[in-house]
């Protein structure tokens, strides 16, 4: 029988505000999939569960570990701070699925169980911020190119709304608050109030309260969402307050109104609205003086006159209608906002497994295809990863395998990191080189993976160093595996057999990489699964971690 996903958003993190089905969601799971910190906000909470969690940038993995173990039968719940319909793991679960064939008849059971999103949380905190129109923008571009992220910005900004910004800095990403504030300042006053809240409802919850001008003078990271406010907002004992409107038609400090309940909807009451505060009959009036002056054919002005559900109507007609191409193309004359969604094509390329020259050809193909708006970088593994905005990348692919690169994906992926065989000089094990890269190259896996190829006992290329190691020495090969490449506690691989026949060399690894992709975690590195399983094969773990002894401090403490 096919299992059940629960897509959680468990709220800001504190448990009173977290939904009551978010809460029985929970418990009624077998597995519980999140990102770490995730895991550990609503830990409380968790009993004999199996728990699956993941650093950072990995919720690919995490879908698809939920979409297995759903389809194994379990009742997975996969969750997320805030809501997990809004940049949460709702619609990449979906995606996933959708990738397999899903159908929500014969496949496994959703359910997308909401929970307060950040800006909700965080407005709350500082007063009612946005109680009008308001929008929310992630400054995260991993994902996003970010000339579509500046062209949001700015038409929000223009546009009035009340802005909260997610995701709007990180270790690394540091430009793209600055230039939000940059844009939006063009089009808001410097002293427009925005407040900057921390883990909001969490222990370490900080809240500030600045404007436009002086929002960068303050602290802010991936857990701040910060909210500007629109012409409106003000700010009064602390707390942002952006009005609806009421003001135009209530005296709000006295208890009678200058308006009756009947007279509040006249048309000459709302002289702010569509109709401009005149009567509809006006309306039909200058419609039809209108339609004569532009001699419109006698057949259609006999038509009836459109009421407000007509005018409305034929409004919605004109968005969504069959001229949309020709009115989009208009409106980029006009320099108005009109944007097809283009992706980010990611890929690595090499000139070869063995070779590692590169030919004129292949650096003039590499600029073109990459072009002012790509990226290229060069990898300590002999690779150079690109990642190229296009909607055809069959077109990318296409010139670079012409120029004779080797193509393959990234991500959590299998990868050969071989010698260059002393410029094929030592070539004896060049066929098995060729071999695993042929039958195993971008297989994907809990995470990424390199095996490191060496062609010669000096294992110039330090093949013990990687996830697996090869060695060729004296007509046969040596095998290492597990190295922790990072850390304090960084170590060489194991050696685990040496003297191994060339022909067996290839199915070997092939086996050890099945058992790794079958049996492994989500993000789970190799050398940890190595460590947790305690044998792959008939090789059995040790402990390789070298002993380190901290030196007492001078003072004695």
């Amino acid at each position: 029988m096919l299992g059940k996903l629960l897509v959680i958003g468990f709220g800001p993190g504190s448990f009173e505000h977290m939904t009551n089905r978010a809460l029985t969601a929970i418990q009624e799971s077998h597995c519980i999939i999140g990102y770490k910190t995730y895991v550990d906000l609503i830990s409380d909470l968790l009993t004999d569960q199996e728990i699956i969690s993941t650093g950072m940038s990995e919720e690919v993995s995490r879908a698809q570990a939920a979409v297995k173990l759903a389809e194994e039968g379990k009742t997975v719940a996969v969750i997320s701070s805030g809501d997990a319909g809004v940049y949460g793991m709702a619609g990449l679960v979906y995606e996933v699925l959708i990738e397999k064939g899903w159908t929500e008849e014969t496949g496994v059971s959703v359910e997308v169980v909401p929970g307060v999103s950040a800006s909700n949380s965080c407005a709350s905190l500082l007063g009612a911020p946005i109680m009008h129109d308001s929008c929310t923008i992630s400054l995260s571009d991993h994902l996003t190119p970010w000339k579509l992220i500046e062209k949001r910005i700015e038409a929000a900004a223009q546009a009035d709304f009340v802005i909260s910004l997610y995701n709007p800095k990180s270790g690394r990403r540091t430009r793209q608050i600055q230039e939000a504030q940059r844009i939006l300042l063009t089009y808001r006053s410097p002293n427009t109030p925005v407040g900057l809240v921390k883990s909001a409802y969490r222990e370490r919850q900080h809240i500030v309260i600045t404007d436009l001008e002086n929002m960068l003078d303050h602290d802010i990271g991936m857990l701040t969402t910060v909210v500007i406010g629109n012409s409106s907002t003000f700010l009064y004992d602390n707390k942002l307050i952006t009005p609806r409107g009421y003001q135009r038609k209530y005296t709000l400090d006295k208890t009678e109104q200058r308006l009756k309940p009947h007279e509040r909807l006249r048309h000459e009451n709302e002289p702010w609205a569509l109709h401009q505060g005149k009567k509809e009959d006006e309306q039909i009036q200058k419609k039809s003086q209108t339609r004569k002056a532009e001699a419109v054919p006698a057949s259609k002005v006999s038509e009836p006159m459109e009421t407000s559900l007509d005018l409305a109507l034929e409004a919605l007609s004109l968005v969504a209608g069959e001229n949309a191409g020709a009115r989009a193309n208009e409106g980029q004359k006009k320099n108005e906002i009109y944007n097809p969604v283009v992706s980010v094509f990611e890929l690595a390329i090499s000139p070869g497994v063995v070779n590692k020259h590169f030919t004129p050809k292949q650096m003039i193909t590499l600029a073109e295809v990459v072009g002012n708006d790509g990226t290229m970088e060069y990898t300590p593994h002999h690779q150079i990863h690109l990642r190229i905005p296009t909607a055809e990348p069959e077109m990318i692919t296409g010139r670079l395998k012409d120029a004779g690169f080797l193509i393959e994906p990234i991500g959590d992926v299998f990868q050969l990191k071989a010698c260059d065989f002393c410029d094929g000089e030592k070539k004896d094990s060049i066929p098995q080189a060729e071999e695993i890269n042929k039958r195993l190259s971008g297989l994907e896996l809990p995470k990424e993976l390199k095996v490191g190829f060496n062609g010669c006992g000096m294992a110039c290329y330090g093949a013990v160093n990687d996830d697996i190691g090869v060695i060729f020495r004296k007509g046969k090969f040596d095998l290492f595996l597990g190295a922790k490449t990072v850390g304090r506690t960084a170590h060489a691989g194991q050696p685990v057999a040496e003297g191994i026949e060339p022909d067996k060399i290839v199915p070997l690894i092939e086996e050890i990489i099945s058992d790794y992709k079958e049996k492994g975690h989500p993000n789970e590195r190799f050398f940890k699964y190595f460590k947790r399983v305690g044998k792959v094969l008939d090789y059995t773990y040790k402990d390789m971690t070298p002993k380190i002894e901290i030196e007492p401090a001078p003072c004695g403490d």
